[in-house]
């Protein structure tokens, strides 16, 4: 399984699902990303989560397709 980690922008609390699966590379477009999320392939923290625009917080983890995308808090 490919491990991947995302680290949030300085002042955000959250990324939504459907973008962090773009700003990681695990598609093209926040559109194919929503796609993606509909189509029950995403999980959060081991749960298939459906909903394209969830918060992903520091701490989540979030797996796809073989993948699995650790999200970091921003640096301080």
């Amino acid at each position: 399984m490919e491990s991947l980690e995302f680290e949030l922008d300085d002042g955000h609390e959250y990324v939504e699902l459907n973008q962090l699966l773009k700003l990681v590379g695990l598609c093209d477009s926040g559109g194919i990303g929503k796609q993606i999320v509909a189509s029950g392939a995403v999980a959060v923290d081991g749960k298939v989560e459906l909903r394209k625009t969830c918060k992903i917080r520091a701490g989540q983890v979030v797996s796809v397709e073989g993948a699995e995308v650790r999200v970091l808090p921003a640096a301080v």
